[in-house]
């Protein structure tokens, strides 16, 4: 039977990934570590090769301009907490996501976490949505899953807005 309330979560999330792939779809290797500014975040392999984001503890100011790698991982880092969360599995910590270390493994590994978190989708009750969210960055009284859900297809809006400006933004620039 049909779940009108997850319904329209997965009708809504659907509706982000569209664009998201239209995005996807388009984006070159060296999209993913442009720059668009002098003040940048982006995602850096350490000693070990294991590609790691740039980040504070306390939120800079100004902001820097991130890269869409950065914004990939990002997304990877909230996104495998969230499946995490959901699939009654402590989540991950911020500094055990890394990047996937080029354009088209993000590309995969974000493919990858929308086939996780449509599974999870697909199993979702009304006892589930209304079920306590413990993620660290969701409090009270935006504390179900059902909030999570809702929050992460707003978070996915405006990280693909972010990567499809920043993806114009290159291509206009090297015109």
């Amino acid at each position: 039977m049909s779940n009108p309330r997850c319904d329209l979560l997965r009708w809504q999330f659907d509706m982000c990934w569209s664009l998201f792939d239209y995005h996807l779809e388009r984006l070159e290797p060296g999209d993913f570590l442009w720059e668009a500014a002098d003040l940048s975040w982006t995602v850096r392999p350490d000693a070990a090769g294991n590609w790691l984001p740039d980040w504070a503890d306390t939120e800079p100011d100004p902001l820097p301009v991130p890269t869409i790698g950065w914004l990939s991982w990002h997304i990877g880092w909230w996104w495998s907490t969230a499946v995490d969360h959901a699939g009654g599995r402590t989540p991950r910590e911020r500094t055990d996501i890394t990047w996937p270390g080029s354009g088209p493994a993000a590309v995969a590994w974000l493919r990858d976490l929308r086939t996780q978190w449509l599974a999870v989708l697909d199993e979702l009750t009304d006892a589930d949505l209304d079920a306590a969210s413990t993620l660290p960055w969701q409090t009270p009284p935006d504390n179900t899953v059902g909030h999570m859900l809702a929050w992460l297809n707003a978070e996915l809006m405006k990280n693909v807005a972010e990567i499809g400006q920043l993806r114009l933004l290159r291509a206009a620039s090297q015109q």
